[in-house]
């Protein structure tokens, strides 16, 4: 066994690392494409190690790094039974793996359409579309904390970061939901007071601090709430979603303006108009290129002849 270990890292040495470094000495051109082969295999290690980060998955990455490396110094201290044990193990352990985490392993397939490393694809058409879903949902949140008239403060991030505000509130990192979104504002929990700030489609966090608006011109009946709510629109670029828990109205801050007692179908509207269309057509509108420029004063010339 222990023979046919080594000869196996033998055989990878010299057929791998031996053959690359001596291609590498014959042709120097091959290490600039060696270097981004390297660098492309740090990046992907790098997000898979994000994206699996804090779940079950990484668990299972830190026991099959423990499999791996007791194998290996079972064969190095020639420790037979243990190692074969091992091996056995590890030759089984891909058929458990894909049994066991089919679920997360689904999901994580699912979540490369609409990563945001997929703009580099030019695949935002999906990143709109999670966008308008959350969107939806925020929308349905507000219509039930209205009709039971719980107060709520809702604000969602654009282009301009406010992560000093998110770092006020409770992290939460999770999926939008209405059902999340009501119970969080349900009144003596712990953290109904405050804003919830959704950025990168998902619940930052909650129970966030917002800047305070205190123009003279503001209404005086206006609660904490609203007068927030307009701080943070007129300090960043983010809208703010309000349910007044007097009243149970719903309103909106965009651009250091409050828009009072909004439809469910208006505060619909305004929202995807500003988040989704702005947002996704003005980063699609392309600018032409030299060559159709060109192209045009050619046209443009053979037409005054």
């Amino acid at each position: 066994m222990e023979k046919s270990i080594s000869s196996s890292w033998i055989n990878f040495y010299n057929e791998n690392i031996l053959r690359n470094f001596q291609n590498l000495s014959e042709n120097p051109i091959n290490l600039f494409t060696t270097i981004i082969d390297i660098l492309i295999v740090i990046f992907l290690a790098y997000c898979f190690v994000r994206m699996v980060k804090g779940s079950r998955a990484w668990q299972l990455i830190k026991g099959i790094t423990f499999l791996i490396i007791a194998t290996w110094l079972s064969g190095l201290l020639n420790l037979n039974i243990l190692n074969s044990i091992l091996t056995g193990i590890m030759n089984w352990g891909v058929i458990a793996i894909i049994v066991i985490f089919q679920p997360e392993l689904r999901r994580a397939l699912e979540q490369l359409g609409t990563n945001k490393y997929t703009r580099f694809f030019g695949l935002d058409s999906d990143l709109a579309t999670k966008t308008k879903e959350d969107i939806y949902k925020v929308v349905i949140a507000a219509k039930e904390l209205s009709k039971t008239k719980t107060g709520a403060l809702i604000v969602i991030e654009r282009d301009i970061n406010i992560q000093d505000i998110i770092s006020t509130g409770v992290p939460m990192d999770s999926e939008v939901s209405p059902q999340l979104l009501v119970n969080i504002f349900v009144p003596k929990t712990p953290l109904h007071d405050g804003a919830v700030v959704i950025s990168n489609n998902k619940i930052a966090a909650a129970a966030c601090l917002l800047p305070l608006a205190d123009n003279a011109d503001i209404a005086k009946e206006l609660g904490t709430r609203h007068r927030a709510a307009i701080g943070i629109s007129k300090e960043s670029d983010s809208i703010a979603v309000v349910v007044s828990e007097e009243t149970g109205k719903i309103s909106v801050a965009k651009d250091g303006t409050l828009i009072a007692d909004v439809r469910e179908d208006v505060l619909k509207k305004i929202l995807i108009s500003n988040i989704v269309t702005k947002r996704f057509t003005e980063k699609n509108i392309r600018k032409p290129s030299k060559f159709s420029k060109l192209r045009q004063k050619i046209a443009k010339t053979k037409d005054k002849k």
